[in-house]
Protein backbone atom coordinates (compact mmCIF):
# COMPACT_ATOMS: atom_id res chain seq x y z
CA UNK A 1 0.00 0.00 0.00
CA UNK A 2 1.35 3.11 -0.73
CA UNK A 3 2.45 5.93 2.11
CA UNK A 4 0.08 8.95 1.14
CA UNK A 5 2.76 11.50 3.21
CA UNK A 6 5.59 10.18 1.59
CA UNK A 7 4.06 10.35 -2.09
CA UNK A 8 3.39 14.41 -1.43
CA UNK A 9 6.88 15.09 0.94
CA UNK A 10 9.14 13.38 -1.69
CA UNK A 11 6.77 13.59 -5.05
CA UNK A 12 8.98 16.06 -6.99
CA UNK A 13 13.46 16.44 -6.82
CA UNK A 14 12.90 19.95 -5.58
CA UNK A 15 10.88 18.95 -3.24
CA UNK A 16 13.30 16.72 -1.70
CA UNK A 17 16.17 18.57 -1.86
CA UNK A 18 13.80 21.63 0.04
CA UNK A 19 12.63 18.64 2.70
CA UNK A 20 16.40 17.53 3.00
CA UNK A 21 17.98 21.09 3.52
CA UNK A 22 15.17 22.13 6.18
CA UNK A 23 15.91 18.92 7.96
CA UNK A 24 19.60 19.40 7.90
CA UNK A 25 19.04 23.26 9.32
CA UNK A 26 16.88 22.39 12.19
CA UNK A 27 19.76 19.72 13.17
CA UNK A 28 22.39 22.14 12.90
CA UNK A 29 20.32 24.84 14.93
CA UNK A 30 19.65 22.24 18.04
CA UNK A 31 23.47 21.49 17.73
CA UNK A 32 24.66 25.37 17.84
CA UNK A 33 22.04 25.55 21.09
CA UNK A 34 22.91 22.28 22.95
CA UNK A 35 26.96 23.17 22.37
CA UNK A 36 26.21 26.98 23.30
CA UNK A 37 24.36 25.42 26.44
CA UNK A 38 27.54 23.24 27.44
CA UNK A 39 30.26 25.69 26.74
CA UNK A 40 28.94 29.26 27.95
CA UNK A 41 29.35 29.13 31.20
CA UNK A 42 26.64 30.85 33.69
CA UNK A 43 26.94 34.25 34.60
CA UNK A 44 27.62 33.98 38.73
CA UNK A 45 28.57 37.34 39.29
CA UNK A 46 27.42 39.52 42.08
CA UNK A 47 29.25 42.87 41.65
CA UNK A 48 32.39 43.91 40.94
CA UNK A 49 34.77 41.67 42.54
CA UNK A 50 31.92 39.02 43.78
CA UNK A 51 31.12 35.93 42.66
CA UNK A 52 28.73 33.03 43.46
CA UNK A 53 31.16 29.50 43.39
CA UNK A 54 29.58 26.73 41.93
CA UNK A 55 27.81 24.56 44.29
CA UNK A 56 26.47 28.39 46.17
CA UNK A 57 24.33 31.06 46.63
CA UNK A 58 26.39 32.76 48.57
CA UNK A 59 28.26 36.48 47.04
CA UNK A 60 31.81 35.80 48.18
CA UNK A 61 34.52 37.87 47.38
CA UNK A 62 36.01 41.43 47.81
CA UNK A 63 33.48 44.33 46.83
CA UNK A 64 36.47 45.66 44.90
CA UNK A 65 34.73 48.99 43.34
CA UNK A 66 34.07 50.22 47.77
CA UNK A 67 30.51 51.29 46.24
CA UNK A 68 28.78 50.28 49.40
CA UNK A 69 27.42 46.81 47.88
CA UNK A 70 26.17 44.59 51.03
CA UNK A 71 26.56 41.17 49.63
CA UNK A 72 22.62 40.89 49.74
CA UNK A 73 22.33 41.65 53.80
CA UNK A 74 20.00 44.13 54.75
CA UNK A 75 21.31 44.42 58.12
CA UNK A 76 24.97 45.68 56.72
CA UNK A 77 23.42 47.55 53.63
CA UNK A 78 23.24 50.98 56.22
CA UNK A 79 26.47 50.34 56.98
CA UNK A 80 27.99 49.35 53.91
CA UNK A 81 26.75 52.35 52.30
CA UNK A 82 28.52 54.69 54.45
CA UNK A 83 31.79 52.72 53.72
CA UNK A 84 30.92 53.30 49.89
CA UNK A 85 30.04 57.10 50.71
CA UNK A 86 33.25 57.48 52.38
CA UNK A 87 35.60 55.82 49.71
CA UNK A 88 34.14 58.00 47.21
CA UNK A 89 34.81 61.29 48.71
CA UNK A 90 38.71 60.04 48.42
CA UNK A 91 41.07 61.37 45.36
CA UNK A 92 43.26 58.97 43.00
CA UNK A 93 46.48 58.76 44.69
CA UNK A 94 45.71 59.92 47.99
CA UNK A 95 44.46 56.96 50.01
CA UNK A 96 45.74 53.14 50.98
CA UNK A 97 43.05 50.23 51.16
CA UNK A 98 42.79 48.56 54.02
CA UNK A 99 40.31 45.16 53.52
CA UNK A 100 37.98 44.15 56.05
CA UNK A 101 38.01 40.18 55.65
CA UNK A 102 34.80 38.21 57.43
CA UNK A 103 31.56 35.66 56.98
CA UNK A 104 29.70 38.12 56.51
CA UNK A 105 26.53 35.77 54.89
CA UNK A 106 26.62 34.07 57.84
CA UNK A 107 23.41 32.11 58.77
CA UNK A 108 23.85 32.54 62.49
CA UNK A 109 21.50 35.72 63.67
CA UNK A 110 24.05 36.55 66.15
CA UNK A 111 26.69 36.21 63.83
CA UNK A 112 25.29 38.37 61.46
CA UNK A 113 24.85 41.12 64.48
CA UNK A 114 28.18 40.73 65.48
CA UNK A 115 29.26 41.53 61.55
CA UNK A 116 27.62 44.68 61.52
CA UNK A 117 28.57 46.13 64.55
CA UNK A 118 32.17 44.91 63.24
CA UNK A 119 31.63 47.22 60.40
CA UNK A 120 30.16 50.37 62.03
CA UNK A 121 33.27 50.43 64.78
CA UNK A 122 35.52 49.76 61.57
CA UNK A 123 34.06 52.34 59.91
CA UNK A 124 34.33 55.02 63.05
CA UNK A 125 37.84 54.07 62.80
CA UNK A 126 38.01 55.18 58.95
CA UNK A 127 36.22 58.37 59.33
CA UNK A 128 38.13 59.27 62.24
CA UNK A 129 41.29 58.71 60.23
CA UNK A 130 40.44 60.67 57.63
CA UNK A 131 39.92 63.39 59.34
CA UNK A 132 43.25 63.46 61.15
CA UNK A 133 45.20 66.52 60.51
CA UNK A 134 48.02 65.86 57.97
CA UNK A 135 47.78 62.33 58.22
CA UNK A 136 48.46 60.44 55.25
CA UNK A 137 47.67 58.20 53.17
CA UNK A 138 43.60 58.31 54.33
CA UNK A 139 42.10 54.96 54.37
CA UNK A 140 39.82 53.69 51.62
CA UNK A 141 38.01 50.37 53.01
CA UNK A 142 36.56 47.35 51.05
CA UNK A 143 34.59 44.42 52.27
CA UNK A 144 35.70 40.88 51.83
CA UNK A 145 33.21 38.18 51.96
CA UNK A 146 34.47 34.68 52.96
CA UNK A 147 31.05 33.37 53.67
CA UNK A 148 29.12 31.05 55.84
CA UNK A 149 31.91 29.48 58.29
CA UNK A 150 34.55 30.90 56.59
CA UNK A 151 33.74 28.01 53.79
CA UNK A 152 34.99 30.41 50.13
CA UNK A 153 37.80 32.19 52.45
CA UNK A 154 40.03 31.24 49.54
CA UNK A 155 38.09 33.72 46.68
CA UNK A 156 38.74 36.94 48.49
CA UNK A 157 41.96 35.92 49.79
CA UNK A 158 43.61 35.04 46.30
CA UNK A 159 42.13 38.22 45.05
CA UNK A 160 43.12 40.66 47.76
CA UNK A 161 46.95 39.03 46.99
CA UNK A 162 46.43 40.85 43.36
CA UNK A 163 45.64 44.16 44.82
CA UNK A 164 48.56 45.53 46.30
CA UNK A 165 48.84 47.97 43.21
CA UNK A 166 46.77 50.23 41.91
CA UNK A 167 44.22 51.36 41.38
CA UNK A 168 43.57 49.28 45.14
CA UNK A 169 46.86 49.88 46.94
CA UNK A 170 46.05 47.41 49.38
CA UNK A 171 48.23 47.58 52.18
CA UNK A 172 46.73 45.68 55.31
CA UNK A 173 44.07 43.11 56.19
CA UNK A 174 41.86 43.66 59.04
CA UNK A 175 38.44 41.46 60.46
CA UNK A 176 39.98 37.88 60.78
CA UNK A 177 37.52 37.47 63.41
CA UNK A 178 36.99 33.15 64.28
CA UNK A 179 39.76 31.20 65.30
CA UNK A 180 39.01 28.59 62.96
CA UNK A 181 40.54 26.05 60.61
CA UNK A 182 39.21 28.27 57.76
CA UNK A 183 41.17 31.67 59.18
CA UNK A 184 44.12 30.01 60.37
CA UNK A 185 44.43 29.08 56.30
CA UNK A 186 43.45 32.52 55.23
CA UNK A 187 45.80 34.01 57.70
CA UNK A 188 48.52 32.33 56.60
CA UNK A 189 48.65 32.96 52.68
CA UNK A 190 47.65 36.79 53.40
CA UNK A 191 51.12 36.86 55.69
CA UNK A 192 52.64 34.90 53.56
CA UNK A 193 52.19 36.70 50.88
CA UNK A 194 53.50 39.84 52.59
CA UNK A 195 50.23 41.31 53.63
CA UNK A 196 49.90 43.02 56.99
CA UNK A 197 47.23 41.13 58.83
CA UNK A 198 45.00 42.55 61.52
CA UNK A 199 43.12 40.31 63.71
CA UNK A 200 40.18 41.53 65.50
CA UNK A 201 38.45 38.60 67.49
CA UNK A 202 40.76 35.80 67.49
CA UNK A 203 41.74 34.61 70.44
CA UNK A 204 43.53 31.14 69.61
CA UNK A 205 46.80 30.51 70.86
CA UNK A 206 47.77 29.26 67.80
CA UNK A 207 46.72 31.58 65.26
CA UNK A 208 49.78 33.97 66.42
CA UNK A 209 53.24 34.21 66.54
CA UNK A 210 55.67 33.62 69.42
CA UNK A 211 59.32 33.01 70.83
CA UNK A 212 59.28 29.35 69.11
CA UNK A 213 58.59 30.48 65.88
CA UNK A 214 56.67 32.98 63.77
CA UNK A 215 54.11 31.30 61.28
CA UNK A 216 52.39 34.19 60.18
CA UNK A 217 54.86 37.05 60.00
CA UNK A 218 53.14 40.40 59.44
CA UNK A 219 50.18 38.44 62.17
CA UNK A 220 49.35 41.78 64.82
CA UNK A 221 46.25 40.61 67.04
CA UNK A 222 44.25 43.20 69.32
CA UNK A 223 42.54 40.92 71.58
CA UNK A 224 44.52 38.66 73.92
CA UNK A 225 44.82 34.84 73.48
CA UNK A 226 42.75 32.18 75.03
CA UNK A 227 45.73 31.46 77.19
CA UNK A 228 45.53 34.85 78.45
CA UNK A 229 41.99 35.25 78.42
CA UNK A 230 42.29 31.53 81.10
CA UNK A 231 44.91 33.58 83.37
CA UNK A 232 42.90 36.57 83.67
CA UNK A 233 39.88 35.03 84.60
CA UNK A 234 41.85 32.59 87.29
CA UNK A 235 43.32 35.69 88.96
CA UNK A 236 40.04 37.25 89.18
CA UNK A 237 37.97 34.50 90.59
CA UNK A 238 40.73 32.79 92.72
CA UNK A 239 39.40 29.64 91.52
CA UNK A 240 39.76 26.78 94.21
CA UNK A 241 41.04 23.86 91.70
CA UNK A 242 39.89 21.12 94.04
CA UNK A 243 36.84 22.63 93.71
CA UNK A 244 36.70 22.93 89.82
CA UNK A 245 36.14 21.47 86.64
CA UNK A 246 36.35 21.37 83.19
CA UNK A 247 33.34 20.71 80.44
CA UNK A 248 34.93 20.85 76.92
CA UNK A 249 34.01 19.77 73.05
CA UNK A 250 36.09 16.76 71.45
CA UNK A 251 35.36 18.08 68.03
CA UNK A 252 39.09 18.87 66.84
CA UNK A 253 39.59 21.55 64.03
CA UNK A 254 38.43 24.20 66.32
CA UNK A 255 41.10 26.31 67.17
CA UNK A 256 38.72 28.88 69.54
CA UNK A 257 38.06 25.46 71.30
CA UNK A 258 40.62 23.47 71.11
CA UNK A 259 43.30 26.24 72.72
CA UNK A 260 40.50 26.92 76.02
CA UNK A 261 40.43 23.91 76.61
CA UNK A 262 43.88 23.49 76.86
CA UNK A 263 44.54 26.56 78.56
CA UNK A 264 41.63 25.46 80.84
CA UNK A 265 43.22 22.61 81.36
CA UNK A 266 46.35 23.96 82.69
CA UNK A 267 45.16 26.10 85.39
CA UNK A 268 42.98 22.84 86.39
CA UNK A 269 45.75 20.49 86.94
CA UNK A 270 45.05 19.72 90.60
CA UNK A 271 41.22 19.22 90.09
CA UNK A 272 40.19 15.74 91.31
CA UNK A 273 37.67 15.50 88.28
CA UNK A 274 37.97 14.02 85.26
CA UNK A 275 36.53 16.60 82.20
CA UNK A 276 33.48 15.94 81.36
CA UNK A 277 32.98 15.46 77.51
CA UNK A 278 30.49 16.37 74.73
CA UNK A 279 31.03 16.48 71.31
CA UNK A 280 29.57 19.03 68.70
CA UNK A 281 28.45 18.58 65.37
CA UNK A 282 30.54 19.59 62.23
CA UNK A 283 28.49 22.58 61.88
CA UNK A 284 28.76 24.04 65.72
CA UNK A 285 26.47 26.85 64.72
CA UNK A 286 23.17 24.12 64.20
CA UNK A 287 21.44 22.55 67.33
CA UNK A 288 22.57 18.88 66.64
CA UNK A 289 22.18 16.19 69.93
CA UNK A 290 23.63 18.11 72.37
CA UNK A 291 21.64 19.44 74.52
CA UNK A 292 20.66 15.72 75.87
CA UNK A 293 24.33 15.01 76.16
CA UNK A 294 24.11 18.18 78.42
CA UNK A 295 20.97 17.13 80.66
CA UNK A 296 23.34 13.96 81.55
CA UNK A 297 26.27 15.94 82.44
CA UNK A 298 24.01 18.17 84.84
CA UNK A 299 23.55 14.37 86.80
CA UNK A 300 27.18 13.95 86.86
CA UNK A 301 27.45 17.71 87.96
CA UNK A 302 25.72 17.39 91.39
CA UNK A 303 27.62 14.18 91.50
CA UNK A 304 30.50 16.25 92.53
CA UNK A 305 31.76 18.64 95.12
CA UNK A 306 32.63 20.94 92.46
CA UNK A 307 31.71 24.93 92.93
CA UNK A 308 33.09 26.48 89.42
CA UNK A 309 32.67 24.90 86.47
CA UNK A 310 34.98 25.79 83.19
CA UNK A 311 33.14 25.76 79.73
CA UNK A 312 35.43 25.20 76.75
CA UNK A 313 32.81 25.14 73.85
CA UNK A 314 30.98 27.31 70.73
CA UNK A 315 27.88 29.71 71.91
CA UNK A 316 25.53 27.09 70.68
CA UNK A 317 26.87 24.86 73.28
CA UNK A 318 27.66 26.97 76.07
CA UNK A 319 23.70 27.89 76.22
CA UNK A 320 22.42 24.89 75.59
CA UNK A 321 24.72 23.71 78.71
CA UNK A 322 22.90 26.62 80.76
CA UNK A 323 19.84 25.95 79.68
CA UNK A 324 20.36 22.44 81.48
CA UNK A 325 21.62 23.61 83.95
CA UNK A 326 18.62 25.82 85.02
CA UNK A 327 17.10 22.60 85.37
CA UNK A 328 19.48 20.47 87.28
CA UNK A 329 18.17 18.59 90.08
CA UNK A 330 20.76 20.27 92.52
CA UNK A 331 19.29 23.46 92.88
CA UNK A 332 19.81 23.74 96.54
CA UNK A 333 23.91 24.41 95.34
CA UNK A 334 25.50 27.76 93.63
CA UNK A 335 27.52 27.66 90.66
CA UNK A 336 29.77 29.89 89.14
CA UNK A 337 30.52 29.00 84.92
CA UNK A 338 33.53 30.41 83.78
CA UNK A 339 34.03 30.33 79.75
CA UNK A 340 35.66 32.52 76.95
CA UNK A 341 34.50 35.48 74.88
CA UNK A 342 32.09 33.32 72.79
CA UNK A 343 29.99 33.89 76.11
CA UNK A 344 29.17 37.36 74.51
CA UNK A 345 26.69 36.20 71.62
CA UNK A 346 24.36 35.16 74.58
CA UNK A 347 23.18 38.58 75.79
CA UNK A 348 20.74 38.67 72.53
CA UNK A 349 20.10 35.01 72.08
CA UNK A 350 16.53 34.56 72.66
CA UNK A 351 17.03 30.91 73.18
CA UNK A 352 18.81 31.00 76.47
CA UNK A 353 16.68 29.97 79.49
CA UNK A 354 17.43 33.61 81.24
CA UNK A 355 15.34 31.93 84.77
CA UNK A 356 18.51 29.85 84.96
CA UNK A 357 20.43 32.84 85.56
CA UNK A 358 18.42 33.12 88.98
CA UNK A 359 18.81 29.64 90.07
CA UNK A 360 21.84 29.77 91.79
CA UNK A 361 24.26 29.94 88.77
CA UNK A 362 26.18 32.81 87.88
CA UNK A 363 27.58 32.76 84.68
CA UNK A 364 30.59 35.04 83.50
CA UNK A 365 33.09 35.02 80.35
CA UNK A 366 36.37 36.83 79.68
CA UNK A 367 34.68 39.66 77.16
CA UNK A 368 37.32 41.34 74.78
CA UNK A 369 35.90 45.07 75.40
CA UNK A 370 32.78 46.31 77.15
CA UNK A 371 31.38 49.50 77.43
CA UNK A 372 31.37 49.99 81.14
CA UNK A 373 34.92 49.01 81.44
CA UNK A 374 36.52 52.67 81.07
CA UNK A 375 33.61 54.92 82.66
CA UNK A 376 34.04 55.57 86.29
CA UNK A 377 30.83 55.75 88.03
CA UNK A 378 29.27 55.26 91.37
CA UNK A 379 31.72 52.26 93.25
CA UNK A 380 33.45 51.78 90.38
CA UNK A 381 36.87 53.64 89.13
CA UNK A 382 38.71 52.62 85.88
CA UNK A 383 42.38 51.49 86.07
CA UNK A 384 44.92 53.94 85.92
CA UNK A 385 46.42 52.22 83.48
CA UNK A 386 46.79 49.75 80.58
CA UNK A 387 43.49 51.91 79.06
CA UNK A 388 41.79 55.37 79.51
CA UNK A 389 38.68 56.73 79.69
CA UNK A 390 39.57 59.66 76.97
CA UNK A 391 40.17 56.95 74.55
CA UNK A 392 37.20 55.13 74.72
CA UNK A 393 34.90 58.38 74.97
CA UNK A 394 36.79 59.66 72.09
CA UNK A 395 35.24 55.97 70.23
CA UNK A 396 31.78 56.84 71.11
CA UNK A 397 31.54 60.04 69.89
CA UNK A 398 32.68 59.09 66.99
CA UNK A 399 30.57 56.63 66.69
CA UNK A 400 27.46 58.83 67.79
CA UNK A 401 28.92 60.93 64.83
CA UNK A 402 28.93 58.38 61.80
CA UNK A 403 25.60 57.09 63.24
CA UNK A 404 23.59 60.44 61.52
CA UNK A 405 23.54 62.27 58.22
CA UNK A 406 25.88 62.73 56.84
CA UNK A 407 28.11 60.52 57.39
CA UNK A 408 25.18 57.89 58.43
CA UNK A 409 22.71 56.28 59.08
CA UNK A 410 25.13 53.18 59.90
CA UNK A 411 22.19 50.34 61.14
CA UNK A 412 21.34 50.09 64.71
CA UNK A 413 24.33 49.96 67.17
CA UNK A 414 25.22 47.92 70.27
CA UNK A 415 28.01 47.95 72.30
CA UNK A 416 27.42 45.00 74.93
CA UNK A 417 29.40 42.58 73.08
CA UNK A 418 32.21 44.61 72.67
CA UNK A 419 32.46 43.93 68.43
CA UNK A 420 32.22 47.37 67.42
CA UNK A 421 34.67 48.61 70.02
CA UNK A 422 37.07 45.81 69.18
CA UNK A 423 36.89 46.47 65.08
CA UNK A 424 37.41 50.12 65.68
CA UNK A 425 40.75 49.33 67.37
CA UNK A 426 42.28 46.87 64.95
CA UNK A 427 41.48 49.12 62.12
CA UNK A 428 43.37 51.71 64.38
CA UNK A 429 46.57 49.55 65.06
CA UNK A 430 46.50 49.08 60.53
CA UNK A 431 45.93 52.91 60.08
CA UNK A 432 49.19 53.26 62.83
CA UNK A 433 51.01 50.74 61.01
CA UNK A 434 50.13 51.79 57.15
CA UNK A 435 50.87 55.60 58.20
CA UNK A 436 54.32 55.00 59.87
CA UNK A 437 55.90 52.73 57.21
CA UNK A 438 54.50 55.67 54.86
CA UNK A 439 58.34 57.32 53.91
CA UNK A 440 58.12 61.60 54.71
CA UNK A 441 56.74 63.26 51.38
CA UNK A 442 55.43 59.71 49.73
CA UNK A 443 51.47 59.10 49.89
CA UNK A 444 52.11 55.12 49.97
CA UNK A 445 54.47 52.48 52.10
CA UNK A 446 56.28 50.37 50.58
CA UNK A 447 54.05 46.48 50.87
CA UNK A 448 56.31 44.74 53.10
CA UNK A 449 57.27 48.16 55.25
CA UNK A 450 54.06 48.26 56.39
CA UNK A 451 53.79 44.33 58.00
CA UNK A 452 57.37 45.12 60.00
CA UNK A 453 55.68 47.98 62.24
CA UNK A 454 54.17 45.52 64.61
CA UNK A 455 57.46 45.61 67.19
CA UNK A 456 57.37 49.39 67.42
CA UNK A 457 53.50 49.46 68.31
CA UNK A 458 54.53 49.67 72.23
CA UNK A 459 55.63 52.10 74.95
CA UNK A 460 54.51 55.77 73.79
CA UNK A 461 54.25 54.18 70.67
CA UNK A 462 51.25 52.08 72.07
CA UNK A 463 47.68 52.21 70.63
CA UNK A 464 45.36 53.92 72.93
CA UNK A 465 42.27 51.73 72.00
CA UNK A 466 38.89 51.83 73.04
CA UNK A 467 39.16 48.84 74.82
CA UNK A 468 42.29 49.38 76.25
CA UNK A 469 45.68 49.81 76.08
CA UNK A 470 47.45 47.93 72.46
CA UNK A 471 51.18 47.69 73.41
CA UNK A 472 52.52 44.56 70.78
CA UNK A 473 55.23 42.28 71.94
CA UNK A 474 57.79 41.68 69.00
CA UNK A 475 55.46 38.71 67.52
CA UNK A 476 52.65 40.90 67.56
CA UNK A 477 51.02 39.78 70.51
CA UNK A 478 48.96 42.58 73.05
CA UNK A 479 51.25 42.62 76.17
CA UNK A 480 48.80 42.16 79.13
CA UNK A 481 45.87 43.17 77.77
CA UNK A 482 42.72 44.68 79.34
CA UNK A 483 39.94 41.45 79.83
CA UNK A 484 36.52 42.82 80.94
CA UNK A 485 34.93 39.79 83.44
CA UNK A 486 31.59 40.14 82.10
CA UNK A 487 27.96 38.45 83.86
CA UNK A 488 25.09 36.95 81.61
CA UNK A 489 21.61 38.69 83.58
CA UNK A 490 18.04 38.88 82.26
CA UNK A 491 18.54 41.89 80.05
CA UNK A 492 21.80 43.26 79.35
CA UNK A 493 25.14 41.55 80.21
CA UNK A 494 26.50 43.00 83.01
CA UNK A 495 30.48 44.28 83.43
CA UNK A 496 31.75 42.98 86.68
CA UNK A 497 35.56 44.05 86.82
CA UNK A 498 39.05 44.24 85.02
CA UNK A 499 40.90 41.65 84.86
CA UNK A 500 44.77 41.21 83.56
CA UNK A 501 46.76 37.91 82.09
CA UNK A 502 49.30 39.50 84.63
CA UNK A 503 46.95 40.01 87.46
CA UNK A 504 47.25 43.39 87.65
CA UNK A 505 47.18 46.34 85.17
CA UNK A 506 50.51 47.23 82.80
CA UNK A 507 52.98 49.56 84.16
CA UNK A 508 52.88 52.98 82.66
CA UNK A 509 55.60 52.54 80.24
CA UNK A 510 53.70 49.15 78.97
CA UNK A 511 56.88 47.84 77.46
CA UNK A 512 56.62 43.67 77.32
CA UNK A 513 59.12 41.99 79.26
CA UNK A 514 61.97 40.02 77.52
CA UNK A 515 60.85 36.77 76.51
Amino acid sequence: MRNPLRYRVFYTTRQRIVTSTVVLALLAWGTVTVVRRVTTPEDRSCAPGVVRPVGSDECVGVASAGDGYAFGEDGLAQVAAAIGRENAALKDGEYATVALLLPLTSADAGLRAKMRHELQGAFAQQYRANRQNNEAPKIRLLLANTGKDNAHWKVPVEQLKTMTGAPHHLRAVSGIATSSTAVRSAVGELTGAGIATVGTTITADDIANGPGGSPFPGLARVSPTNGDEARALAHFGRVNAAKALLVHDTRTGDHYTDTLKDAFSSLLSRSPYEPQLFTSGEDPNAEGTTANTFRQITHLVCDTRAETIFFAGRHVQLRQFINALGGRGCKDRSFTLLTGDEGSYLGADPQLDRSALEKGLTVRYAALAHPDAWRARDGYEAPATGGSTEAYDTFVRTLAEVSKAPAGPIGPTALADGQAIIAYDALAAAVRAVREATPPGRHLPPVADVARQWPQVKGSLKVQGASGWICLDNYGNPHNKAVPVVQLTRGTPAFVAMAWPEGKPPAADCLPPRQ
